[in-house]
């Protein structure tokens, strides 16, 4: 049934995803050149979203766009190394000026509170400070990186206790020493030690490229080992390649899920946060989507996978406790946390055949070859019971079966138990497969 609103459907299906983040802690990246870009605004609306919602957040707030304009309005043009600048007191100086210029844009527009705009009634907290230490680069490969850093600590507990008053925690890309020199550091870099002393829920880095993509399609997941092979042929110094080896690194370090995202798709954020598909590449080292052996915890999510076929009499109901007897049977394919396919390999009595059932896929993911990878597996398991043959009993998918070699068959040709247990009202076509 259609809706006036259509974000009310969308708000439906976000709310286990308000509940899952309420008190995580995200740590987000915001690249220069989306304030410079004139998106910075909707992103603070977006913050204090989150921040209304209950999500700890920490911003790293990237000023290279801003600062390129001010070296060059000065007239300075500074050494490049490494992917990195050289910089010098001179250029220093206006780090120091730009960071804290975009830093209190910033702050200034998280107090916004007039009535009518987006941030009326939201009573937010900016909090930034001496909460990460640096240290010098130094030289490399013969180059004097000056005042260029890397990050040495972050200051964890005082993060914490920061988060815990439910402050917003900003940091803009410069770090003190214990010397009391400032020094100006790469934010990618920051947002991911950051991400990994607190052992965040989340790193998102918000950069020009909406994730990665292999021949025009998106990689919505992978793992950093996957992720390697794209860090190895990206333009040294470059968004992707800073972005990229950060969200490996906080990945391998603990991390639950890193998020490359592209701040010039409007919906970006909350469309990857409240969504279960999302928009941009998220790298993990456990997938989010698996396909397993079923435990009985997710008979609740079968029943809801199957009730639809059996509702329509593509598929015989099966009760609660039937699953509970045969989930030992079962294989599914989980996706966040929710079952959307699954496939079960019965063994027969006195029999070398086996019959593969119930195989559904939620209708929204369908045409991805999920069938094929549950029957693969099916398959494989059958082999390793060392059983000749699957039948399938079907009365609307015989042609898939088909496809994918099974061939017509006789009701005599099944085991003798599951002839005489046959539904003959249903009427449902025997298929059998032969393994080699």
């Amino acid at each position: 049934m259609s809706t006036r609103f259509p974000f009310v459907d969308w708000f439906r299906n976000s709310s286990p995803y308000i509940n899952a983040h309420r008190g995580q802690t995200f740590v987000i990246l915001i690249e220069g050149e989306a304030v410079a870009q004139g998106r910075g605004e909707q992103l603070i609306q977006d913050l204090a979203l989150l921040h209304t919602l209950g999500v700890r957040l920490v911003v790293v707030l990237g000023i290279r766009t801003q600062l390129a304009a001010a070296l060059e309005a000065a007239g300075i043009t500074p050494d490049q190394h490494l992917g990195r600048w050289v910089a010098d007191d001179q250029a220093m100086t206006l780090v120091e000026r730009v960071a804290a210029e975009q830093r209190l844009w910033l702050e200034a527009r998280l107090s916004l509170g007039l009535p009518n705009s987006p941030l009326h009634g939201v009573d937010m907290t900016v909090v930034s400070g001496n909460l990460v230490m640096a240290k010098p680069l130094g030289v490399r490969d013969g180059v004097d990186f000056e005042r260029s850093g890397e990050v040495r600590r972050v200051r964890k507990d005082a993060l914490e206790q920061l988060l815990a008053t439910n402050s917003l925690v900003l940091l803009p890309p410069i770090g003190f020493s214990s010397t009391g020199e400032v020094f100006e550091l790469e934010p990618a870099e920051m947002a991911c030690r950051t991400a990994t002393a607190l052992g965040a829920d989340k790193l998102i880095l918000l950069g020009q490229a909406s994730g990665l993509t292999d021949a025009g399609v998106l990689q919505r997941q992978l793992t950093p080992f996957e992720a390697d092979a794209w860090l190895e042929h990206a333009e040294q110094g470059s968004e992707l390649a800073r972005h990229l080896a950060a969200a490996c690194e906080a990945a391998r370090q603990g991390v639950a899920r890193t998020h490359l995202l592209s701040w010039q798709d409007h919906e970006a954020l909350l469309g990857e946060l409240f969504t279960r598909d999302g928009v941009g590449t998220m790298i993990t080292q456990q997938r989010y989507e698996q396909l397993r052996q079923a435990q009985a915890s997710d008979i609740g999510g079968l029943l809801e996978l199957v009730a639809p076929l059996e509702r329509n009499g593509m598929l015989v109901a099966r009760s609660r406790e039937r699953l509970e007897v045969d989930i030992d049977d079962y294989l599914v394919v989980e996706r966040d946390g929710m079952v959307i396919a699954c496939a079960a390999l019965h063994s027969q009595p006195n029999s070398t055949a086996g019959e593969l059932a119930c195989v559904v896929v939620h209708a929204d993911y369908r045409g991805a070859d999920r069938g094929e990878l549950l029957l693969n597996e099916v398959i494989r398991r059958a082999r390793q019971r060392r059983l000749e043959s699957l039948f399938v009993l079907t009365t609307h998918t015989a042609h898939w079966f088909v496809e994918h070699g099974f061939r017509p068959a006789e009701l005599s040709e099944l085991p003798v138990m599951r002839r005489e247990t046959y539904n003959h009202a249903r009427r449902s076509r025997v298929l059998i497969k032969d393994l080699d």
